[in-house]
């Protein structure tokens, strides 16, 4: 790249496209204009994006505009391959690949590609709308027709956290499906065993609420240990993974405090059954064994 008479080399990525490329997609130009239809003119200029404009001209941020720079681009080395452009326009930032990398320069240039064609489209009928489109390719060309949705090409960069989450998901219903279990078990057995003791507390006067208290905060006191150790262990892992995308959520504490509110949530509804049921239980038959 040649930055008047100062040069700076920089690896980019480039496209080439018509006039109707950057509409179609709905990129929004920020600064200059888009190419211009059916002018030969335009093959020499380009358009950039705001990754490209801060690399190749950092100062131009915050002192002007790129607008009608120059860029000397090399292409694979070879003496025909080299070309010097005038910048025309500065499009938005926008995703071309994973959000693991941060958005790298790229530049525009015009040029009209008959084996490659972008459509945005409006329809209920799309198995119809699609031929149409192929007996209209057909007619044109004699390339072999064959369509991909844009979503579609971008969900399957991502295949592989897809899969990852639902694997999670799944296994943590079943972690939580077999840690109720346990915990339904030990609640029946611990009031089987407690019987007597809570026949003679209602004798005495405890109220339901105070037995479901009583019997309750004994399973509590683990599941709060479990939630003192997880959650950090949780963030961690959590982070590990994050720092793999250069585009990232931030782990607030609250997300922690939640899953931790829910899981005591869980771990009393667990165990209430089996409590509210000895609390109300006659303690004349608890206690006519004595």
């Amino acid at each position: 790249m040649r930055n008047g008479s100062q040069i700076s080399t920089h690896r980019t990525k480039g496209y080439y496209v018509d006039e109707e490329y950057v509409p179609t997609l709905g990129i929004r130009l920020v600064q200059g204009r888009n190419f211009l239809k059916d002018s030969p003119a335009e093959k020499e200029n380009v358009l950039i994006n705001e990754a490209a404009a801060q690399a190749y001209w950092p100062k131009k941020q915050s002192t002007g505009s790129p607008i009608g720079q120059q860029l000397f681009i090399i292409g694979d080395g070879s003496e025909g391959s080299k070309r010097t452009y005038t910048v025309v326009g500065v499009v938005k930032d926008f995703h071309f690949e994973s959000m693991r990398q941060r958005i790298a320069p790229l530049v525009i240039f015009y040029g009209k590609d008959a084996s490659q064609l972008a459509l945005r489209i409006q329809t209920s009928d799309i198995p119809g709308l699609l031929r149409t489109i192929e007996q209209r390719w057909k007619a044109q060309t004699d390339n072999p027709f064959t369509y991909s949705f844009l979503n579609e090409r971008f969900n399957t960069i991502y295949q592989s956290e897809q899969r990852i989450g639902r694997l999670v998901s799944i296994f943590a219903g079943l972690a939580v499906l077999i840690a109720c279990l346990g915990l339904f078990g030990l609640a029946a057995l611990t009031t089987h065993q407690r019987t007597k003791e809570i026949g003679v507390r209602k004798v005495l006067g405890a109220s339901v609420t105070s037995v479901v208290a009583l019997l309750s905060k004994d399973f509590m006191k683990p599941v709060l240990v479990a939630i003192l150790i997880a959650s950090p262990v949780a963030w961690y892992a959590m982070d590990q993974w994050l720092q793999d995308f250069a585009y990232k959520i931030n782990l607030d504490w609250w997300v922690f405090a939640l899953a931790g509110i829910l899981s005591v949530g869980i771990a009393l509804l667990t165990v209430s059954f089996q409590s509210i049921k000895a609390a109300l239980a006659n303690p004349v038959k608890s206690l006519r064994s004595e």
